[in-house]
């Protein structure tokens, strides 16, 4: 998104423009870190459409992207390529359109004057915030290369993680909707059609037959109502959870729920813990760190807990003391920060962490894939069993009024 800015710029005069941010927080933050003093920044409201906006999908940049870039440039860096001609080169080269041009105007950005992470932080909804603030720090401390290779590591495990997650979940999300399209079928059009043979037969059908063509008539009749009413239902819910407190609520129940609780509660710490080992080991402070933490989770609660967290840590309690006090900290997690601080190694115990917990998510997982299949399948068993068992039923009951 376009932001529209008045600051006060380094020589204490008034400066006007517009930057590229992913929210009004985060144009805040590139301007202050240029060094402007702001005065407001508001949002450009733009009708102008593009394939870009049209179709976001075709033209999004993926994170393997950003690993390729990443390890590229410090591998230019590290032969002795200025980072203009470096910029340069691999503009020329990468197949992403959009990237391409965000290449571009980082190039021009540099020429202008800016640093890397100044130029890369205006496109916040390219870079995280978590990849622009350790640029940043390692700009400082002179070991950019180091930091952009331990970000592409750091992308490329985030980005695995979610394929892992999304394949594991593509087959019983496939399963439950072959399910439920036999279901409705069977429902819609075979059933029916029995009721009107045996209608037509003026034959006394058993309770069970009797039951199941009721209901299929008032699904078939009410079908419009219900198909609009679910359709009203999954918009409220949705439009729910994109508020805050909706979000905090959807959050807390996903955490609540048996089996994929823990699933989830593992991903978002092993994810944290990563998150906070790889800005310890670039040198930013606990604060800010946690800080980003925050902002970067995907789970409104534990970014809650972590908010608490930052909030004691201030106080001077630690990192560990705090955490400590909340059960969604597990104890592996709460005890190798411990020893962390105790020992200066934070960021290779949180390290060790963060593999733990991916491996014990990615076995929870397959357990939980490994139930679902059979119960999905044991369900639609159970449903077309009663179907054909009903049907059946009916059909020996004519049978016998017959003989």
């Amino acid at each position: 998104m376009d932001y529209q800015y008045i600051a006060f710029d380094t020589n204490n005069q008034i400066a006007r423009g517009t930057l590229t941010a992913a929210s009004e927080q985060a144009a805040a933050r590139a301007l202050s870190q240029q060094g402007f003093r702001t005065l407001s920044v508001k949002q450009v409201m733009s009708f102008s459409l593009s394939f870009d906006k049209l179709l976001p999908g075709f033209s999004r940049i993926k994170p393997e992207v950003i690993v390729l870039f990443s390890r590229q440039l410090a591998l230019l860096l590290e032969a002795g390529t200025s980072m203009t001609a470096a910029l340069e080169l691999m503009q020329s080269q990468v197949s992403n359109r959009r990237f391409g041009k965000v290449l571009g105007q980082v190039t021009a950005d540099l020429r202008g004057g800016d640093r890397l992470s100044t130029a890369l932080s205006k496109h916040a909804d390219v870079f995280p915030e978590l990849y622009l603030r350790s640029l940043s720090v390692a700009e400082q401390s002179g070991n950019l290369e180091t930091v952009l290779r331990q970000m592409a590591d750091y992308v490329e495990k985030e980005a695995a993680t979610r394929k892992k997650i999304k394949g594991a979940l593509a087959y019983p999300v496939f399963i439950s909707v072959v399910a439920l399209v036999v279901i409705m079928v069977l429902v819609l059009f075979i059933v029916p059609a029995f009721a009107k043979l045996y209608t037509s037969l003026g034959a006394e059908l058993p309770g069970m037959t009797q039951m199941l063509i009721d209901v299929t008539d008032w699904i078939g009749a009410n079908i419009i109502y219900l198909a609009v009413g679910t359709a009203i239902a999954v918009c409220l819910v949705l439009l729910y959870t994109r508020t805050p407190a909706g979000k905090y609520q959807w959050d807390k129940m996903i955490l609540s729920l048996p089996g994929v609780g823990r699933v989830a509660l593992l991903n978002e710490l092993a994810r944290s813990c990563r998150t906070i080992s790889l800005l310890f080991r670039a040198g930013l402070p606990l604060p800010d760190i946690t800080s980003l933490v925050v902002e970067s989770s995907g789970n409104r609660v534990l970014a809650q807990a972590f908010t608490e967290v930052r909030g004691d840590m201030i106080k001077g309690e630690g990192l560990s003391q705090p955490m400590k006090k909340n059960p969604l900290f597990l104890p592996m997690m709460v005890q190798m920060v411990r020893v962390g601080e105790e020992t200066g190694s934070l960021d290779t115990t949180l390290a060790a962490v963060a593999d733990s917990y991916e491996v014990e998510s990615a076995d929870k997982t397959r357990s939980l894939i490994s139930l679902i299949q059979p119960t999905i399948t044991l369900f639609i068993g159970i449903v077309v069993a009663f179907i054909a068992i009903s049907l059946m039923t009916a059909m020996y009951s004519m049978y016998g009024q017959v003989m």
